[in-house]
C-alpha cells in the first residue's frame, strides 16, 4: 500500500512539475549548431530599428539570443554612409527563422555584422538579436536590434517568444509595453498595436456588411 502511495505522490509531483514549466510554442526552436558564422548586412538608412519597426509591424526574420565574443574598432569601410564596427556574437538560443531561400538560417553558431557602433555592449554581454529580411539576405537595422539582456530568463525575452508564438499580433503583448519602454520601444509596440486594433475593427465591419 505504501509503494502504491510513493508512485501516486510521484505521480503528481511530476504532473505538478510539468505544468508549472513555462509553455512556449513556434519560439522553441532546437538548433544542432555548425561551427560557421552568419554574416548579417546592417541596413543603416532604415528610420527605425528594433523588433516593432514599420506602420502595423514588419515580420520578424531571424530572432536569437548569445553572447558578445567580439567587438572590433570602428572603421571607415564604409565611407560617408555610417561608421562601421564588427562585432560577433556567439549564438546559444534561435527563437525565429523565417524562410528566404537559398539564404535562410543553417544552424551557424556565430552571428557578425558592422552595426555594433554607439551600441553600448561589451564583451561577454548577454544580447537579444532580432533581424528582417532585405532582397532576399537576412538584414539588421542596428541600434535597439541588438539589445542587452541579463539572461534567458529575462522578461524581454519571454515577451518576444510570447510575441512569435501569437504569429507576431501585438496584441498580446498589450500589457508589455511598460517593458519595452525601459528600452525606448515602448511607444513603437503602442503603434503596431493601434494600427492592428483598427484593423481588426475594419475587418468587422467589413464583415459585418458583406453579411447584410
Amino acid at each position: 500500500m505504501k509503494f502504491f502511495k510513493s508512485v501516486l505522490v510521484l505521480a503528481f509531483t511530476g504532473i505538478f512539475l510539468i505544468g508549472c514549466q513555462p509553455k512556449y510554442g513556434k519560439s522553441e526552436i532546437e538548433i544542432i549548431f555548425t561551427p560557421d558564422t552568419l554574416n548579417v548586412g546592417y541596413t543603416y538608412w532604415w528610420p527605425e530599428s528594433g523588433p516593432f519597426i514599420g506602420n502595423c509591424g514588419e515580420e520578424l526574420s531571424l530572432v536569437f539570443t548569445g553572447i558578445v565574443k567580439k567587438i572590433d574598432a570602428t572603421t571607415d569601410e564604409a565611407g560617408p554612409l555610417y561608421t562601421s564596427q564588427n562585432g560577433i556574437v556567439e549564438i546559444d538560443k534561435i527563437f525565429k527563422i523565417k524562410e528566404i531561400g537559398q539564404n535562410t538560417y543553417a544552424n551557424q553558431k556565430f552571428f557578425t555584422s558592422d552595426c555594433f557602433n554607439e551600441s553600448g555592449l561589451k564583451i561577454g554581454d548577454r544580447v537579444l538579436v532580432v533581424c528582417y529580411d532585405y532582397e532576399n539576405d537576412y538584414s539588421i537595422p542596428g541600434g535597439k536590434s541588438i539589445l542587452k539582456v541579463a539572461s534567458l530568463d529575462d522578461p524581454l525575452i519571454t515577451s518576444i517568444r510570447k510575441y512569435i508564438d501569437a504569429d507576431e499580433n501585438p496584441l498580446d503583448l498589450k500589457n508589455d509595453t511598460g517593458l519595452w519602454a525601459t528600452y525606448s520601444l515602448g511607444r513603437s509596440l503602442e503603434r503596431i498595436i493601434a494600427c492592428t486594433n483598427e484593423t481588426e475593427k475594419a475587418n468587422v465591419v467589413s464583415e459585418t456588411e458583406g453579411n447584410e
